[in-house]
């Protein structure tokens, strides 16, 4: 059944697209200001709760409504849920008025025509467009065209490891290279603990550790032109890598696979498992009783040497964009609360709140942001992280192969080998559900 599932899940996702970018979204009414006093907001789940995010946003919900005259109502929506929602709100023209996107999904959600571009008036209207960092911008959407969203956090990748549990197993410094993970997470695992957390369950995270792995072994999910190459050798290598974390190296509990919903994150914080691979997860952490000074931060391991260009690519550009529907019935509103979210103050609350990095440059300078623990992320972005691909069949990319990476990673739960040829098997099924070109 939970195999059903996940095809199923992949394929309503794809099928929502196709029909959204067919009919243009449902957004061919047009946006008004019809209802110049209230916006809805689609939240995406930061914090380590639904409950946490709340709390997080209702203060400066309330600021705007005090300053604007405009109440918005909220919704914090589960990542597990959060592209369908939109998706179906694309085709529908029943969405929000304004959401958090993911910043993967730019391009394929350009492509249906729902969300407002921002041009150079649209910019104007929140201050331009060169407030914000170019390498933000460029998980905005397609190149060549207006942006359909405007970021909001940044965020990178990076290794977390408990102190204490490193100094016990008699190891001096976190690993640099991913044989120096397993050497070490093998020292890790005994006594009902592990070397490592994963979400095996969770699509996204899927994705963005296989893209890192990919890009480590020289490969590329989708050739020059655009065309899915999910078989070529590089890519299957990456993901038997990835998965053999748990299938062969043991160093993953098996019952990570069911992992979904931050659950390594919250095992992390309890000591359960010795480290992490997570996005800015300082905040996350703290609001479960992880005292800052019990782990440490360093870069993402890579293949060999040291963290840079090219072949050591050790994170996806991550973070979260603001986006508007065009079919909006507060088109002016809209654009003042993005005004409002992305303005300095702001930026220095939100990101603060959850731990990651401002996508506005002055936000980004402010002492705040240039904590030891931000070095890392800060550095990582500027050096060593790559975009995933932007182009118009990126959501179904995600869907496609983050859903074979999870049945990969319950196969090896259920002790079953993950080799070669049953990556290759996954990955050929994913690229069978992806648009003819």
């Amino acid at each position: 059944m939970r195999r059903i599932r996940a095809a199923a899940a992949g394929a309503v996702t794809i099928s929502l697209l196709t029909a959204a970018t067919a009919c243009g979204g449902g957004s061919s009414n047009g946006g008004s200001n019809d209802s110049p006093k209230t916006l809805t907001y689609w939240a995406s789940n930061q914090g380590a709760s639904i409950e946490i995010d709340k709390q997080v946003l209702q203060p400066e919900l309330d600021k705007f409504e005090k300053q604007s005259g405009i109440k918005v109502k909220v919704e914090v929506v589960p990542w597990s849920d959060l592209l369908n929602r939109i998706l179906t709100a694309t085709t529908s023209g029943q969405g929000p008025d304004v959401l958090n996107i993911g910043n993967t999904w730019s391009a394929s959600l350009q492509a249906t025509g729902a969300l407002l571009p921002w041009d150079a008036k649209n910019f104007a209207k929140i201050g331009g467009r060169d407030r914000f960092v170019d390498s933000a911008l460029g998980s905005t959407g397609a190149e060549g065209k207006d942006p359909a969203a405007v970021p909001l956090y940044s965020m990178a990748y990076a290794l977390y490891y408990n102190k204490k549990s490193f100094a016990d197993a008699g190891i001096a410094k976190p690993p640099a290279t991913w044989d120096e993970l397993v050497a070490d997470g093998k020292k890790l695992s005994k006594g009902g603990k592990w070397g490592l957390g994963a979400e095996g369950s969770n699509v996204s995270e899927n994705i963005h550790h296989v893209f890192v792995f990919a890009k480590q072994h020289g490969a590329d999910f989708f050739t020059a032109d655009g065309k899915a190459d999910f078989t070529n050798d590089g890519v299957v290598a990456a993901v038997q890598q990835y998965v053999g974390l748990m299938a062969k190296d043991k160093i993953i509990a098996p019952g990570n696979a069911e992992y979904a919903q931050n659950q390594s994150v919250s095992d992390f914080a309890k000591g359960k498992n010795a480290m992490l691979l997570w996005q800015s997860a300082s905040a996350n952490l703290k609001s479960q009783g992880m005292s800052e000074d019990a782990y440490g931060i360093a870069p993402v391991p890579v293949q060999s040497g040291t963290p840079g260009t090219g072949a050591n690519v050790n994170s996806m550009v991550a973070g979260i964009n603001l986006a508007v529907f065009k079919n909006s019935k507060n088109l002016d509103g809209a654009a003042k609360f993005v005004k409002f979210m992305t303005s300095d103050a702001e930026q220095k609350i939100l990101n603060t709140a959850y731990s990651s990095i401002p996508p506005v440059k002055t936000a980004q300078g402010d002492a705040a942001f240039n904590t030891p623990s931000n070095a890392v992320l800060k550095e990582t972005l500027s050096t060593s992280a790559a975009a995933l691909p932007q182009v118009a069949d990126e959501s179904q990319f995600e869907t496609a192969v983050g859903t074979a990476v999870k049945e990969l990673f319950a196969a090896a739960a259920a002790g079953h080998p993950v080799t070669t040829d049953s990556v290759k098997a996954e990955l050929e099924k994913a690229q069978q559900q992806m648009p003819k070109k």
